[in-house]
């Protein structure tokens, strides 16, 4: 549903990748169809469906350059307040000012100067520049600390209001609170619903969550 936060979860292999990769059009399916606005993406010209998604993913790519020169990759042409306001939008605003040259500090070959939560916030503010009303993610808090998880998980709740996300979960801690939970498993959906009505099932969703509760 549109202004909301889906999560696709299920054990490594289910097809919650490929699910995505359809769904940003990587891949065209061969049965059925996937809706944008009740009209079939493959309908949609290439260049207009790319201005209305964006990804994140969990092996974040950046540049040489600087902080500022990565988000800008978001929108060329945006201004400073507008850089600003998607980096704090990623809580990535009060890292960036801890530099020594704030948003104007270089962050090495392919961001290694920085940790892999501050990459992670970085990608996610580039996204967030270009504003598209779609927002695919993969498994984007699965290779961080703890606190930069918590720190993306209050980003994504804040985003949710005005934007459809849809996220890939390992950590099933980063999308307890999504409006609904697809469980995926052989290629096929076995569960589907809220995180507490999953539990209720006690079924693979639980069985995952048992495994990982300890977690974060």
């Amino acid at each position: 549903p549109e202004k909301s936060f889906t999560a696709i979860v299920g054990p490594s292999g289910s097809g919650k990748s490929t699910l995505l990769q359809l769904i940003s059009r990587l891949w065209d399916v061969n049965q059925g169809e996937i809706l944008l606005d009740d009209i079939n993406i493959n309908q949609i010209n290439s260049d207009k469906l790319c201005s209305y998604v964006s990804s994140v993913y969990q092996d974040v790519v950046l540049f040489s350059g600087t902080i500022k020169d990565n988000i800008l990759m978001g929108k060329t042409d945006a201004h400073d307040d507008e850089i600003i306001t998607a980096a704090k939008l990623a809580n990535a605003h009060e890292f960036i000012i801890q530099k020594p040259q704030n948003y104007d500090t270089p962050i090495g070959y392919g961001g290694m100067l920085l940790s892999g939560g501050e990459r992670q916030r970085l990608s996610l503010a580039r996204t967030l520049l270009k504003n598209a009303p779609i927002l695919l993610i993969d498994e984007a808090t699965s290779n961080i600390d703890c606190s930069s998880e918590v720190l993306i998980q209050q980003a994504l709740s804040l985003l949710s209001k005005d934007k459809t996300i849809i996220m890939i979960a390992h950590r099933l801690n980063s999308i307890k609170n999504a409006d609904n939970i697809i469980v995926m498993e052989n290629g096929k959906i076995a569960e589907q619903g809220k995180h507490a009505e999953l539990l209720a099932k006690n079924g693979l969703y639980a069985h995952l969550w048992l495994q990982q509760k300890a977690l974060c």
